[in-house]
Formats: structure tokens, sequence, C-alpha cells
């Protein structure tokens, strides 16, 4: 049976099945790979339980490189991991608008729904082959505990995780160096989260090095996290109304991967009114959708710091869809951004945007933001939101109703940022059982510059 192809959103690497997309990550120039069309598969998706929804939707993405039988046995065992049954739960905050929580896993973040299925597909592929990968990402917070979790102790797999040194919350920073796996190395580089994406994307660009330590990636240029996260768009949709009505998303926004999905599953055939980017006052992706163009500024620190980031990966995506899948154009779009530090759409693009497309800029102490929305939650349902979800919530209030019912993705356990929380209830969250001596445990990890050859040394020294 033929297989899927993936093409690069800057056309010039070759297609790729599904195996090779998710052992090479980045594509070789430079760009991320998308399937060569979209499947239609959300109509026929059976909506009874989360596994079987995963399944039918991300079908058409594997098959012909991976047996169904084993397909269903990887996504059922991946979802067994989770605290629910129904792995996301649904809540509803304000008439017609819902929270979608997505932290229900061993991480107690979004991360984990894609994650523990890429850990399990590596794991699937590199078995086949008889081959081994050395995983090298970069993460803002909570990419590199999922990413931890979901490799950890397999044979096949080195992991290499950078984050910022000092830019993650004591609980983020916890779940990746306590981890006491003779395959896991963490990484504080001395910088922003951007450094540290920008090492890993130098380090996939050079090839001598990319061959030799033979590197893949766990950071949402894989395509097959955005894959994964498609599926919680169809089961929300198929929750709070069908597979057949339009419903609206709001969606803390880092590495647009979360909202890609979202974007993607309306490819798919999921009826979607529009899309919120919810940002923080890294307000990059808010400006573009505001005024057609995305131009870098300094990294603020917030109290949201998986968001505070400058230069969203993903949106290369969407730029290659929106413009006609047009790969010299965004290759020479994205040297534009690199060389400059800013990008602005011809008028035709921004206001195609437009039709679909909102940004939304939320602040952590101004009235209605970050601060106002934690406590505002607390004090009417006792629940406690992280601050990520809280910019989703503000921000999503700001923007109004249409109509349509409109879902707020939920994307982190409160008890991952506590200190938010306190400030906004005056509580302080409790971190689930299953995590409560993460205090106690011993940290491992490495200080290191933001220096590429320094990186790159330590990786060979220490795979």
């Amino acid at each position: 049976m033929s297989s899927m192809n993936y093409i690069s959103t800057r056309g010039a690497a070759p297609a790729l099945n599904f195996g090779d997309v998710l052992l090479t990550g980045l594509a070789n120039d430079g760009g991320l790979y998308l399937p060569e069309s979209w499947p239609q598969s959300v109509a026929t998706a059976r909506t009874d339980t989360y596994v079987n929804t995963a399944v039918d939707v991300m079908w058409p993405f594997v098959e012909g490189v991976i047996d169904r039988a084993d397909f269903e046995t990887i996504v059922a065992d991946t979802y067994a991991t989770f605290e629910t049954d129904n792995v996301v739960e649904l809540v509803e905050i304000d008439p017609n608008v819902w929270l979608l929580e997505l932290f229900h896993g061993p991480t107690l973040a979004f991360k984990d729904v894609a994650l523990q299925l890429v850990g399990r597909l590596f794991d699937y592929e590199l078995s086949r082959r008889n081959e081994r990968i050395t995983i090298v990402g970069a993460t803002s917070g909570d990419t590199g505990s999922a990413a931890i979790e979901a490799c950890r102790d397999r044979d096949a797999i080195d992991i290499f995780i950078l984050h910022p040194h000092g830019r993650v919350s004591d609980v983020q920073r916890r779940q990746m160096t306590t981890v006491e796996s003779a395959n896991v190395h963490n990484v504080a580089i001395e910088g922003t989260f951007d450094d540290c994406q920008d090492l890993v994307k130098a380090m996939f660009a050079d090839a001598s090095f990319r061959d030799e330590v033979r590197i893949g990636a766990v950071n949402s240029i894989n395509w097959a996290r955005v894959m994964a996260q498609i599926v919680y768009y169809v089961v929300a949709s198929s929750r709070v109304a069908s597979v057949s009505t339009p419903v609206s998303f709001t969606v803390p926004t880092g590495n647009f991967g979360n909202v890609f999905a979202g974007w993607s599953a309306r490819s798919m055939g999921l009826p979607i009114d529009r899309f919120c980017v919810a940002s923080n006052s890294n307000d990059i992706l808010a400006r573009l959708f505001q005024t057609g163009t995305m131009e870098i500024l300094d990294v603020v620190p917030t109290l949201s710091p998986s968001m505070d980031i400058q230069i969203s990966s993903n949106l290369e995506r969407l730029l290659f869809e929106t413009h006609g899948r047009d790969g010299h154009r965004i290759a020479e779009a994205m040297a534009e951004f690199r060389d400059t530090g800013a990008l602005t759409l011809d008028p035709p693009h921004r206001e195609l945007l437009a039709e679909l497309w909102t940004g939304v800029r939320v602040d952590d102490n101004a009235p209605g933001g970050v601060v106002d929305t934690i406590a505002e939650i607390y004090e009417r349902h006792g629940m406690l939101l992280d601050p990520h979800s809280a910019v989703g919530v503000s921000a999503a209030r700001t923007l109004g109703s249409n109509g349509s019912p409109m879902v707020c993705l939920a994307t982190a356990h409160p008890a991952k940022f506590p200190d938010a929380v306190e400030k906004g209830t005056g509580r302080r969250p409790a971190l689930p059982e299953r995590v409560g001596d993460l205090f106690d445990r011993e940290e491992r990890f490495d200080v290191l510059p933001n220096d590429l050859a320094t990186v790159q040394a330590h990786v060979r020294a220490n795979r």
C-alpha cells in the first residue's frame, strides 16, 4: 500500500514518507515537513473514545509505514498513561465558553498528548530499522519534561534538552533535571529560549554533525508532534457540539505548533469558525495578526514563561499553506525575516489571514489580565488556572462571542506555576501525588554558554 508523502515548506528537500519524517525532524533545506495533501478523515472518525478518534484521525498520515494493528496498540498504550480515561477534559467556565484541560498526562502539560506518542513511534521505527538516534531539543519549559518522560530509558535513544538558564519555573526545571536515566542529558543555556532554539536549528543545519550523531527532533518542528495534537481539536468539537458544527478555539501560543494543529484539523474537514492566538507581553504573533507585520523585539520575562518567545517556528507552516505552498517564496521570506528581524505580509495575504485568525495580547497585571483572570476563575469556580491558560481565557473574553462555542486550551497544570497561581488566589497549588516528592529529588544538569561549538562538543562527549 502506498504511503503519504511529506514535503518541505522551503521546497528544496526531497519528499519523505512518515518514518523518515519522524526520524529526520527538520528538512535538510531548513524547512518543516507537511503532508503532500490533507486527508479528509475527520468526518468518518469514531468519537466514542479518545483512542478510537486518535487512531482514525491519524491513520492516513502513517498508513503504509506502520501496521494498522501495531498503530492501534501504540495509541492505546500512549493514552493509558493519562490520569483520566477521557485523556482530556472539558469544563464550561462561561456560557458557551469551555476549557479544554490538556494536562492530565505524566508531566502535567499538553506536550504529553503528543510526546507520549512520539516516544513510542521512535521506538517502533528505530527497532524496525535497527538504528539509534540522538534527540536534541529546545524547551521554554514543558516540551523538555514531556520529551524526557517519553524517551527516558529507551535503548535506541539519547536525548539532550536545552533550556534557558533561570528562565523556566522551578517545577518545570526539576521535572527535567531529576530524571535518573543514563540516556537523559539536561543543558541550561545562558540565554533565552530563542537562543536554545537557534542552537538546535544550527545543529540540524550542520550536515556533518547532524549525520555524525544522527540527530532527531522532538520539538514541534517534528510533524509527528503536530499530527498528534490534531486529535484533541476533533475530540473537543465532538463533545461540545459535533464534528459537523463550527467551533472556535483560543490557544495560548508560543511556538505556534499547538494552534497550527487546529488549522490542520480544519484542513481535514473540521468546521472551525476562527482561531484566537493568545499572546503574553511577547506579542509578536498578536501584532502579526493585528497589523500584518511581525518584528522581533527583546524577550520580556512574564508569569507565563513557556510563551516568552519571539521566533515561532511553526508559523512557517501556516505561511506555506496561505502562500499557495510556494516553497521558494517561503524560503525567501524566512531568510528576510532572519536577516532583518521583520516581515510584512502583502495586503491580500493579510486579508486572507484576517478571515480566520485574530491575535490578542494579555499582560500579567493589566485589568482583566493574567492575575485578574486567575483570581476571578478561582472565585467563581474554585478552579486553579495556570498563567498560560489564563492568557487564553482572558484573550477569549476580549475577543467575545460570535455565537459558536469557544474552546480555550488549558495547557498546563496550575502546580507547575505555583508563584503565579498564588499571586492571583493567595493559594499555592500542591503537586499531584505522583510527583509530590519532586523537590526532594537530586538535580543533574550542565550550564553552558550560548555557543554552538561548545554545545556540539558536549553532545559528542556525552551521547
